[in-house]
């Protein structure tokens, strides 16, 4: 009996120590745990929070794309200066001859601003040669001016699409620049007393056309 007494003494120290380092640990883990941050109070990125309105971060920042399909504005009158007098145009015509605007006053006159190389004026043509075959009898005076391009370039292009309205050759742009024509084509609407009431950047259709030979053409029935 008294031989096994130092051995149970010697267990039951072991088992406190193991008691009280268990007892430590769990001690250290809690104090850890009440240390650390709290995930409830972690800021969240906007870019993954998936509230409306928010946008993922890019290193370009920010962009403004406009809708697919969204209209582009046109300029406004103040653009083609309409309900003033047309500027002066005398230009030579292709083929021989002057172009002189002031010597049409008191006819209608539809003056178009192009170049050859230029994809929608090849397309406008053919439809601007029909209204003026259709309405030269009533005084329409429709005026081709090509800028900065040569006689030769212009006078095939013409041949080519069949043009039967006269063509001028606004050979160093003073032309254009005397009209404000900066983007080409530009069409500006005449009235007989010299007053552009209608202007259009080009790339139109025959709906745009008409409306403007109505606005230079009061009385005349402009059809399609």
């Amino acid at each position: 009996m008294t031989a096994t007494l130092p051995a149970m003494e010697s267990r039951v120290a072991i088992a406190a120590g193991l008691g009280s380092g268990v007892l430590v640990a769990v001690v250290l883990i809690v104090g850890l745990v009440a240390l650390g941050p709290d995930p409830a109070a972690a800021p969240v990125s906007p870019a993954l929070s998936g509230s409306p309105g928010a946008a993922s971060p890019t290193a370009a920042g920010p962009t403004s794309v406009p809708p697919s399909g969204s209209a582009v504005p046109s300029p406004g009158d103040a653009a083609f200066h309409i309900g003033e007098p047309a500027p002066s145009l005398v230009v030579p015509q292709a083929g021989g001859g002057t172009i002189d605007l002031a010597a049409l006053r008191g006819k209608p006159v539809w003056v178009n601003f192009m170049g050859t190389y230029c994809p929608p004026c090849r397309d406008e043509f053919p439809v601007m040669n029909g209204f003026y075959v259709r309405y030269a009898d009533r005084g329409l005076v429709v005026l081709a001016i090509d800028v900065r391009e040569d006689e030769g370039t212009v006078v095939a292009f013409a041949q080519e699409l069949n043009a039967t309205f006269p063509m001028g050759l606004d050979s160093d742009g003073s032309a254009q620049r005397a009209w404000e024509a900066v983007v080409l084509p530009v069409h500006f609407w005449i009235d007989a007393e010299g007053i552009i009431r209608d202007g259009a950047l080009g790339g139109i259709g025959p709906d745009i056309m008409a409306e403007g030979l109505r606005k230079i053409m009061p009385g005349v029935d402009i059809t399609l």
